[in-house]
């Protein structure tokens, strides 16, 4: 009997020693990027003077004026409870994140609250703010962010509420070129503990930075951005109104569309590359994102609708902007020279959203929706 247990602790201890020498293994092939000199890209962002003939460091490891609030009116808060109704969002859809009967409650106030000033990043604040960041740099950091998050494989609220916290930072305090890559990564570190259930630490960070910063100074960055931020760290992203839109989008779907929720994700993804973006509300974004999406699957039909006019609180005229710069991102007239997240959506497991044709849009589709 004591042999028995002897044999049974030796294989316990086996299988401890086995486990973590594939957790070192794993550790050691990850691959690692230093950023390093930014360079300033002549096709990220058309707003930005050209610095031609400069490629993009490419990342090493796997993987408005700001927008006027568009506030629902009493009766379209109900119309939209309506619309939860007959969409099974409002009490009979089993999933938790719709939140059941609180959703058009719930939805009204993230739109309330995607308007505080403490919550929204000055439209303008390279010109302003900054003096050694351009739009191409940070197009850069957001590319590369892509790629962290798909390394590490963190959630996309992850990637959307990092790229906010750095576009709130950057509206705030002027940052050298040289730490916005340590900006980024503490971003991201702080979003993670926010949102995933087992984070990345500290040492994870600097390992996908080729240990260009350490944890000290992660750390410190960490503290200045809880600070100036005054630790308002809970914002509604772009992925949080895509959710319910991608909902609303599918009302004509007896099953889920996989290739309407890919492409919404990849151009969602595809406007956080571009600083005109900024100016847009997360709500309005989403939208547009919804409107693409579904002219680029069905470009014969109008993508927009009374139902999504009623439920997201835009006309499609409000959209026409953004729609179009996301229209140019997708086509690569604009940042061309960023691939993360065009590769990331190639993959089969995401229905290769990214090779879709994408045709130019009829003006007649931003016109009023006629009664």
């Amino acid at each position: 009997m004591a042999e028995q247990e002897q044999c049974v602790r030796i294989t316990r201890a086996m299988k401890k020693r086995a486990a973590a020498t594939a957790a070192e293994d794993q550790s050691a092939h990850k691959k690692r990027v230093v950023l390093g000199e930014l360079p300033n890209l002549s096709n990220v962002v058309v707003s930005v003077n050209p610095n031609t003939g400069v490629e993009p460091l490419k990342p090493k490891c796997k993987s408005k004026t700001r927008a006027k609030s568009k506030g629902l009116t009493t009766a379209a808060a109900k119309t939209t409870k309506d619309i939860d109704t007959e969409l099974g969002i409002d009490g009979k859809s089993d999933d938790p994140q719709l939140c059941r009967a609180y959703a058009s409650d719930i939805y009204e106030y993230l739109r309330k609250i995607e308007m505080e000033p403490k919550r929204r990043p000055l439209p303008d604040y390279l010109e302003k703010v900054q003096k050694g960041v351009t739009a191409n740099m940070r197009g850069i950091l957001v590319d590369w962010l892509v790629e962290v998050a798909e390394e590490y494989k963190l959630l996309p609220d992850t990637l959307y509420l990092s790229i906010s916290y750095v576009d709130r930072f950057l509206s705030l305090d002027a940052v050298n070129k040289q730490k916005l890559q340590l900006l980024g990564v503490s971003s991201m570190l702080i979003a993670s503990k926010y949102e995933e259930i087992s984070p990345p630490d500290v040492g994870d960070f600097c390992n996908i930075t080729d240990n260009t910063y350490n944890k000290m100074e992660v750390v410190k960055m960490e503290a200045d951005i809880l600070k100036l931020l005054k630790f308002e760290m809970g914002n509604p992203t772009i992925k949080t109104f895509l959710r319910s839109f991608t909902t609303v989008a599918q009302e004509n779907y007896k099953t889920p569309n996989l290739q309407l929720e890919f492409l919404g994700c990849c151009l969602a993804e595809l406007s956080l590359l571009d600083y005109k973006c900024v100016k847009f509300v997360p709500s309005l974004v989403a939208a547009s994102v919804i409107f693409l999406a579904k002219f680029m699957i069905q470009p014969k039909l109008s993508p927009w609708c009374p139902t999504l006019q009623t439920y997201c609180g835009y006309k499609a005229a409000d959209l026409k902007e953004c729609v179009l710069i996301i229209h140019d991102l997708y086509n690569s007239k604009r940042g061309g020279s960023l691939q993360a997240i065009r590769e990331k959506y190639k993959q089969h497991k995401f229905k290769t959203v990214a090779t879709m044709p994408s045709p130019e849009i009829p003006t007649s589709y931003f016109e009023d929706l006629k009664e």
